[in-house]
């Protein structure tokens, strides 16, 4: 190792990555990191205006090359559409980043048709699918990597958000067995697991829910949302290229293994 290997470890000029749920929170965090260490970014959102928003942030302020694409995870036509107009942008993909989440929940018990489909079509099954889309491409790529977002929920026992947790904890099993199918294929599928981040998702709850998640981790805090891209670059950059189906768990001490 010299120095100028280690410049280059977390550098991802011209490598193009899909964000998904990249307009707010985790991950508009990681498109913004992405782009400043060279990538070619498209992010994606439910909203259209948030994605315009993102993509002119994006390019004028910090002098990207960025794409928004209103995409909503629980449309199966929508991911295909997110990945060919990727590839009909940029030529290429070569990182998947399946951050885009739902955090609605019901007691077991008292759950419906209905919430469960919204739950887990956004939650496992839209993410399962546009990795599936993104196969052909990823394949072809000489960088490929995929990052799943799951949650320190996925590895606890926590009351009234089963139905949340249990999809995080499917997207972990699915992330070790694309991980142990596509590693001939030189295809590296990782997880990360936040803890408490001040984002909407968390902000949505009660005050006294907030405090109680922020101090629930040793570090007794809720981390910034910025403090996920490290983890994240790390996965899909060449520093972390001996890296294959592990969970790179961001969340303050939380849940240690």
């Amino acid at each position: 190792m010299n120095r100028s290997q280690l410049s280059t470890l977390f550098d991802l000029t011209d490598r193009v990555a899909i964000v998904t749920g990249g307009t707010r929170g985790i991950g508009r965090a990681i498109a913004e990191g992405f782009v400043c260490a060279g990538a070619k970014v498209v992010v994606a959102s439910r909203k259209a205006e948030a994605c315009a928003e993102t993509e002119a942030f994006l390019r004028d302020e910090l002098g990207g090359d960025a794409l928004g694409v209103a995409t909503h995870m629980g449309d199966l036509d929508a991911l295909q559409a997110l990945v060919d107009t990727t590839v009909d942008r940029y030529g290429r993909l070569d990182i998947v980043i399946n951050n885009a989440a739902n955090a609605l929940t019901l007691p077991l018990g008292n759950f419906t048709p209905e919430a469960w489909e919204k739950s887990f079509g956004v939650n496992l099954r839209g993410p399962i699918f546009l990795i599936q889309f993104a196969l052909p491409h990823l394949k072809a790529s000489p960088c490929a990597a995929v990052v799943n977002v799951l949650s320190a929920g996925a590895f606890l026992a926590s009351a009234h958000v089963s139905m949340y947790s249990a999809a995080k904890a499917g997207m972990h099993a699915f992330t070790r067995a694309m991980a142990r199918e596509w590693a001939p294929y030189g295809i590296r599928v990782n997880a990360l697991a936040p803890g408490t981040v001040d984002t909407d998702m968390v902000r949505n709850n009660p005050p006294e829910a907030q405090e109680s998640m922020a101090k629930a981790a040793p570090m007794a805090r809720a981390a910034h949302a910025d403090e996920m891209v490290g983890p994240a670059l790390l996965l899909v950059s060449d520093a972390g290229s001996f890296v294959t189906g592990e969970v790179l768990a961001a969340d303050g001490g939380l849940v240690m293994r």
